[in-house]
């Protein structure tokens, strides 16, 4: 963290504290997230999470994101969702190095294994539910889906004519739908978990809201099955939005209109599904190969194109 960064987090500490750690966080794709220890002044302490982001190719998208979570958090905040409390945020580095967002720390860590993914499904539907279920007079931007048919990234070891298929679905007109408030970006990990061995499971939280968007709920849906088919097999996306339904969640009444939502968020997985699966890697799911994701990707796929009438 440079001293410009500091400085500007040392501002927004209550009278008396001062930063003693900082802890630089795996897991993140987009921006660089540190752990920051501060001392209080009754001699205990909290942590915040400063996300940054330093990557000069994505400055052009980075003011947006930050506007989009600061504006999520503050909209969240009070609604009893488990999420961090904004702190700051600087969008335009106009006192930090690079763009940045103070929030305060949740409990919790992610929880990527196969073990335990019967019990985690639910509670992810419910939350996602939850989510959902916000009522805001101040709606997020549309969302945005920026795959086209023509940006699709087929998998050497692709069935292409299914593949073809399903790119002729994203040349087809979108489906109409009623908006709700979406993370766009809800999967495993940017969901924090309470997995001590004394209690069940629980989620403990929910972040990286920088995707805030409104739109219909498929898309969320959809995203998450795709992850959850990527992490531990083409089985768990369909398991997922039945997940969502038993907890109360509503998706599109219409087949053709659940496939086209979840084919083009997996069709959206294709260009990226390495720098998706790089971070499980490094949280220690080596199993997880570029073959194994590429596989698994083409699997569901073709799950998602025999499903027409569901």
């Amino acid at each position: 963290m440079g001293a410009s960064s500091r400085a500007w987090v040392s501002r927004h500490l209550n009278a008396g504290e001062r930063i003693v750690e900082s802890e630089t966080l795996s897991g993140g794709i987009t921006a660089e997230m540190r752990k920051l220890t501060v001392r209080t002044t009754d001699g205990f302490s909290r942590n915040l999470v400063l996300r940054t982001y330093t990557d000069s190719a994505r400055v052009l998208h980075v003011e947006d994101w930050l506007r989009r979570e600061s504006a999520a958090l503050t909209l969240l905040s009070g609604s009893g969702m488990p999420v961090p409390q904004l702190v700051a945020v600087d969008p335009t580095a106009a006192h930090c190095e690079y763009p940045s967002l103070l929030m305060t720390q949740l409990p919790g860590s992610t929880v990527l294994t196969d073990e335990g993914v019967n019990e985690r499904v639910p509670l992810l539907a419910r939350q996602l539910v939850e989510i959902h279920a916000v009522n805001s007079d101040t709606r997020p931007r549309e969302y945005q889906a920026m795959t086209t048919a023509d940006t699709v990234v087929v998998p050497a070891r692709a069935d292409t004519k299914v593949w073809a298929a399903a790119q002729d679905l994203l040349r087809g007109p979108v489906p109409t739908y009623d908006g709700r408030v979406l993370h766009r970006d809800f999967q495993p990990g940017n969901v924090l978990f309470d997995v001590s061995q004394n209690s069940a499971a629980r989620i403990t939280g929910v972040v990286d809201w920088a995707g805030a968007s409104w739109g219909p709920t498929d898309l969320d849906v959809a995203h998450c099955s795709t992850n959850l088919a990527l992490l531990h097999g083409p089985q768990w996306g369909p398991r997922f939005a039945f997940a969502y339904e038993e907890a109360g969640g509503v998706l599109s009444q219409n087949g053709r209109t659940r496939q086209y939502w979840r084919v083009r968020d997996a069709l959206a997985c294709s260009e990226e599904v390495q720098l998706w699966a790089a971070p499980w890697r490094e949280a220690g799911r080596t199993d997880l190969t570029p073959r194994v994701v590429e596989d698994r990707l083409d699997a569901y796929i073709s799950m998602l194109m025999d499903a027409r009438g569901q």
